[in-house]
């Protein structure tokens, strides 16, 4: 698939759940997907991988070799710092949990989404492993001292 063909279908996945997302009390996940570990080097690939992860379409972060970041969702720089790893996998599972509101695709829900592109229809943006592999990366982006809080 390519990019565009991906890009379309997060798209779609967006504006299909918006409808559907209610709220929860919970904006925690605190035991790891199927019990995995996650590598934080792998995650960062998925992060800055535009045909898989598309994180950088929305966010920007500590990529410099990466141009036009996005600018519409927080930065990634001190994710790790702003949230706990439960928060992260709560927020990377379905942010609509703690946003209804949220643009941010649900990268591990496939239940209660309509008009998903054929690609997408019962299985997830990311698997559990490439899921908590991002939340294992995000999760060392610390501000350093200096950095503005």
């Amino acid at each position: 698939m390519s990019v565009k063909g991906l890009f379309a279908a997060v798209c779609v996945i967006v504006a299909s759940s918006a409808a559907s997302a209610s709220p929860s009390d919970s904006d925690r996940i605190d035991q790891a997907l199927g019990g995995l570990q996650g590598d934080p080097v792998r995650g960062r690939l998925i992060v800055a991988d535009r045909s898989r992860g598309l994180c950088l379409l929305c966010h920007s972060g500590p990529f410099p070799e990466e141009r036009q970041q996005g600018s519409l969702a927080p930065d990634l720089s001190g994710a790790g710092s702003r949230l706990s790893q439960a928060q992260l996998r709560a927020r990377m599972v379905d942010s609509r949990r703690i946003n209804p509101q949220s643009i941010m695709p649900a990268y591990h829900r496939t239940d209660g989404l309509e008009r998903v592109a054929p690609a997408f229809r019962g299985r997830p943006i990311l698997d559990a492993q490439q899921l908590e592999d991002v939340v294992a990366y995000l999760t060392t982006l610390r501000d350093t001292p200096g950095d503005p809080k």
